[in-house]
């Protein structure tokens, strides 16, 4: 179809307008995006010309000990975290929807925690798992009999190690739990009437009513649970630094990529971790979009 001078113009100067995006777009995501891609199959340390390598970056990666290590942790980790953060959400935002007192103040104390400064959260976690000061060891003493002993040394125990990060990050649950209140009061009243006409108790109706008609949120959570688990990288190295606490057991994928990166001027091998973790997320979102293909409802669609 040819276009008139009038749609012509129309089109240059919506072009226009959204140069500054493309710009940006192009200059500081793809590029940066295509370079990472380059510069994977190169032995690159910044500071001179990446030079061609070809898939010597790869083949390092899998028999790189530390590698394995770092991949393992994160999936542990992203095993635990994620379903306990999608449940912890759910039963959080389903309480918060009551019609009871002060439910906005409520609401306001479980949101405020997700948008502070990821750092400065984690300094206070690390004061609270300390193991002879720390606030969480003193109310364990106080409520176990003393021939128990000590709470555990959370972040000097490598079995403690992942479960403490866990226990932190469900604290930054508040965004999730936002998303999931706004589509608890989507919806519809009748279908609880109805259901609670049929007999249904509080357990079917949130079976059957409130988690299908929230599913496509919850889908959503996981999805982008799955993309943040995998990257963890604050709060793992404020509390155990870039060692990743006893034997390596904190030390997640992001981490070690940082460390290669910037540490280890290991750029192009640093590269190729990032290619793999993008292939990954990827791998595990699709089996996530095939495994809920049937449990998730977009009401008449």
């Amino acid at each position: 179809m040819l276009m008139t001078r009038t749609t012509r113009r129309e089109l240059h100067l919506g072009l226009v307008f959204i140069s500054p995006w493309i710009v940006g777009f192009c200059v500081f995501t793809l590029y940066p995006l295509l370079a990472s891609l380059y510069y994977s199959f190169c032995d690159y340390d910044v500071l001179s010309r990446p030079v061609w390598v070809g898939l010597l970056n790869y083949r390092d990666l899998f028999t790189d000990e530390v590698f394995w290590k770092s991949l393992g942790n994160t999936l542990v980790y992203a095993s635990v975290s994620l379903p306990m953060g999608i449940i912890v959400s759910v039963m959080v935002a389903v309480l918060l929807n009551q019609p009871v007192p002060g439910r906005g103040i409520f609401r306001t104390l479980f949101f405020v925690p997700s948008i502070l400064p990821l750092v400065a959260v984690a300094v206070v976690w690390l004061w609270m798992f300390n193991t002879r000061f720390g606030l969480v060891n003193e109310v364990i003493t106080a409520v176990l009999p003393a021939s128990w002993g000590q709470g555990p040394n959370w972040l000097g125990d490598e079995r403690w190690v992942k479960p403490t990060i866990v226990l932190a990050s469900l604290w930054q649950t508040g965004g999730t739990v936002v998303i999931l209140l706004a589509a608890l009061q989507e919806v519809p009243q009748q279908l609880y009437e109805s259901a609670t006409i049929d007999g249904g108790g509080a357990w079917v109706r949130f079976r059957h009513v409130t988690l299908p008609m929230i599913s496509p949120v919850v889908y959503f959570n996981l999805v982008m649970g799955i993309i943040n688990s995998l990257q963890v990288f604050v709060m793992p190295y404020v509390l155990l630094g870039d060692t990743g606490g006893p034997n390596r057991s904190g030390l997640f994928y992001s981490m070690y990529l940082y460390q290669n990166a910037f540490s280890f001027s290991q750029m192009g091998y640093a590269c190729a971790m990032a290619w793999l973790l993008f292939v990954l997320i990827m791998g595990l979102t699709w089996l996530a979009t095939r495994g809920t293909r049937g449990l998730v409802y977009y009401g008449g669609a």
